[in-house]
């Protein structure tokens, strides 16, 4: 300040008046600072940063790769300069107005507050890029909480902006803007109920990226590959992308595929008609072919014993029906079935296996076969259910059993030949 007086009086001495001297001695001053403002800012961003940047790639720790990446600490760093320039401004401007002086500290703190939020902003950008990447968060709807915490954060950043700019309390900004509360929810409805379902959805884990899911609704039937605030998007299997608001999800309802594929295992439930005419009780010829069946044999013989032994109990020739014990075709068909599926590798051992009957219609008695493949892929799933049931239409013949269906023109035309 010295240097600036002595300045201030050789203006005078050649014969300029003391307000434009006093005024210029201002000017220089500012731009004093404002040299010194930036070359502390070009200090920070290419030195300091570059050794904080060294020191935190030799650390073994995570945390502080996400507090000091390169992105965080530009925006940190541009704090710096306004930080000084609002110190040292009060000194070089303290003769001048106070309009002057106040303009010039609001647009600083209004910068330095921007700079604040970008830093923060940033930040939350480098925790949601290093957490997206775990194995454990990979899934997670995190670009739905990041946006926001976004939102949150620039809304009221902006809020405050205003307040400093034109010198009124930020709080009683707040409060005046719950007045008209209804009209921010009316125009920000969406983002809202985004907000409101994103945190439901995450807290009940109903979805995750990566999840199948079917909403016939909306004509999504694939996987989840985006969760943000005001969307959810689906890849269908047919390539489509459908894009479904959050609260949907959470007000209708939509199926998950995500237990079938941790589980190991998809279900196989399909059936096949069997004409009931042809069903009969097994004969000794027919036992004995079937007993020449690899899978059969343990439980022919198996259950030709206990029906000897119960005739033979109460004096009763194995020729003759007693309560239902002479076999069927269609029960040794049942019986082939279930071993045949049991020695299947494709099949998963582990979860429920059977064949049954359904309720039988005019169309044949339904046989089902309820199972679960050992893999859930798609492409696999539909090869192995397709052999199995490749099988079970060839060996149908086997058992002196007809499938039943509509006739076709085909019959039509056979039984008019007769």
């Amino acid at each position: 300040m010295e240097i600036l007086n002595r300045i201030s009086e050789l203006l005078i001495a050649w014969g300029m008046s003391p307000e434009w001297a006093d005024r210029l001695d201002q000017y220089i001053a500012f731009a004093l600072v404002l040299i010194f403002a930036f070359v502390a800012d070009f200090i920070c961003r290419k030195i300091l940063l570059r050794v904080v940047a060294h020191i935190v790639r030799k650390t073994k720790a995570t945390w502080d790769d996400i507090i000091f990446d390169d992105r965080v600490m530009t925006h940190l760093s541009r704090i710096v300069a306004p930080l000084i320039i609002t110190s040292l401004v009060p000194t070089v401007f303290a003769e001048s107005s106070s309009q002057v002086l106040a303009t010039l500290l609001r647009l600083c703190n209004v910068y330095i507050l921007m700079a604040f939020l970008s830093f923060v902003n940033a930040l939350l950008k480098a925790v949601y890029t290093v957490y997206s990447e775990k194995e454990r968060f990979r899934n997670r709807p995190l670009k739905g909480l990041l946006q926001t915490g976004q939102v949150i954060l620039w809304f009221i950043g902006i809020i405050v902006a205003i307040g400093i700019l034109i010198g009124r309390d930020p709080l009683a900004l707040l409060a005046g803007l719950s007045a008209s509360a209804a009209i921010l929810m009316l125009v920000f409805k969406d983002s809202i109920m985004g907000v409101v379902s994103g945190v439901q959805l995450s807290a009940n884990d109903m979805l995750k990226v990566g999840d199948w899911i079917t909403m016939p609704k909306y004509g999504a039937d694939g996987s989840v590959i985006e969760v943000t605030l005001n969307t959810v998007k689906v890849q269908n299997w047919d390539k489509t992308i459908i894009t479904i608001p959050p609260y949907a999800l959470v007000s209708d309802s939509f199926q998950n595929w995500r237990g079938m594929r941790e589980s190991g295992g998809r279900r196989v439930k399909r059936s096949i008609n069997i004409d009931m005419t042809s069903v009969c009780f097994c004969t000794p010829e027919m036992l004995e072919k079937y007993r020449k069946i690899e899978l059969l044999k343990s439980y022919i013989d198996r259950t030709e014993e206990v029906v000897s032994e119960y005739n033979h109990a109460h004096g009763i020739d194995n020729s003759i029906l007693v309560n239902g014990r002479r076999q069927t075709n269609l029960g040794v068909f049942r019986a082939y079935l279930t071993a045949y599926l049991a020695s299947l590798p494709t099949v998963n051992q582990r979860m429920t296996t059977m064949v049954r009957h359904l309720q039988p219609t005019d169309h044949g008695l339904p046989v089902e076969l309820y199972f679960f493949t050992d893999t859930v892929d798609w492409i696999p799933y539909e090869g192995i259910q397709a052999d199995i049931f490749d099988h079970l239409l060839a060996i149908i013949p086997e058992f002196g059993l007809r499938v039943f269906q509509s006739p076709t023109g085909t019959d039509l035309k056979a039984l008019n030949e007769k």
